[in-house]
């Protein structure tokens, strides 16, 4: 039996989602419902990783030590510039959110990501954009009856 890092981690992450998995069994369900849909499966699998780390035989390198770098092809200029544009999306993301709120934010971002960034024919854009749009509004609106705080712009308007 081995009593390694990876052993106290699958302890912390058991830890976690007993804690989670006990506290919202108390909640209503809608509050409880995304707690137990990630609780249990965490603590099935942590238990697993916690079994095979405790009964398992300590791993052995055939070869060399796996090597980080996923790709020496691209130079490192452009891998900042690409760092840089992926954390400008995601700021400007943020940022439709806080404007207009997630029902408007989710269609506009689409489109705007794949007219941009994701250089697609407008026709695709356009259908993505309405699968998106479609697929949020459905679930979170019509099915989980989700309310979303209205962005800014819309308190600004008074909408």
């Amino acid at each position: 039996m081995r009593f390694s890092g990876r052993v106290l981690f699958s302890l912390a992450l058991i830890a976690i989602a007993a804690y989670a998995i006990v506290s919202a069994r108390q909640w209503p369900l809608k509050a409880s419902l995304f707690p137990l849909v990630t609780g249990i499966p965490l603590l099935v699998l942590a238990t697993a990783q916690l079994i095979a780390d405790l009964l398992g035989k300590a791993e052995s390198a055939k070869g060399p030590a796996l090597d980080l770098e996923f790709s020496a092809e691209v130079p490192p200029d452009v891998a900042r510039h690409r760092t840089a544009a992926i954390f400008a999306w995601i700021a400007g993301f943020i940022l439709l959110v806080l404007l207009l709120g997630f029902p408007l934010a989710v269609p506009v971002f689409v489109f705007a990501y794949l007219a941009l960034q994701g250089g697609a024919d407008w026709w695709l854009t356009l259908t993505l954009t309405a699968v998106a749009w479609g697929f949020f509004h459905g679930l979170f609106e019509r099915l989980l009856h989700l309310p979303f705080e209205a962005g800014w712009v819309q308190t600004w308007l008074g909408l």
